[in-house]
């Protein structure tokens, strides 16, 4: 039940982009088609369940004042094999994501779950939270990307950048205002923002954790 709970918690309740807002540069920047945003969210997701899972079982070997440098030189390998693999099997998505797939690397989603999550928690559990992760980012990335694709087909601007900021503000103003309203219907405080997003981040704290 907890490895169910750490993986769909990411497809809603802690969704990376409409709930905890990270993530935010690959969302508006590849999100011109339905294609190239499932195609991202799912390298996303590979990176993010496969670091997880490694950065999990060397959890209790790596010292902490050294832990995000090797946390950031597993997560730049696997992102390195998976582009490579991109490039041999899906050259045309490949091509049409160019330096985004590299900067998987450097995404705040999964360096901050590796942070946050697959260093304090067992392998399973940190796979399952990887994957609901991923999941939910490509779920996101699916809807922004369906939403500009089905604008821009009577504005340009829907395609261009100001209209992924718009859409995607549309869509998170949306999403809270459907919680809000939920929350009054059972007769429950407004939720608050999450804890977990960009200006909580953990690896702000780095020195708290590194004594």
């Amino acid at each position: 039940m907890k490895l169910w709970y750490e993986f769909v918690k990411g497809l809603i309740k802690e969704n990376p982009t409409f709930r905890l807002v990270l993530g935010m540069c690959p969302t508006l920047a590849v999100t011109t088609s339905v294609e190239n945003g499932i195609g991202m969210g799912l390298a996303t997701t590979a990176v993010l369940f496969s670091s997880n899972a490694v950065i999990s079982s060397i959890r209790n070997i790596v010292p902490a004042k050294v832990r995000i440098p090797c946390f950031i030189i597993i997560i730049t390998g696997l992102t390195t094999i998976i582009e490579m693999f991109m490039e041999a099997f899906f050259p045309a998505l490949f091509k049409q994501l160019g330096i985004f797939i590299p900067l998987i690397a450097v995404n705040c989603i999964i360096l901050g779950r590796a942070e946050a999550f697959a260093a304090r928690n067992r392998i399973l559990p940190s796979i399952a939270d990887g994957l609901g992760m991923g999941l939910g980012f490509t779920l996101a990335l699916g809807i922004v990307a369906l939403a500009r694709e089905l604008a821009g087909q009577a504005t340009l601007l829907a395609i261009l950048p100001p209209g992924g900021f718009i859409i995607l503000g549309l869509i998170l103003a949306s999403i809270n205002r459907i919680n809000a309203r939920l929350a009054v219907r059972r007769g429950a405080p407004v939720p608050p923002s999450l804890t977990l997003d960009c200006r909580h981040c953990t690896l702000c704290d780095f020195g708290k954790h590194a004594e």
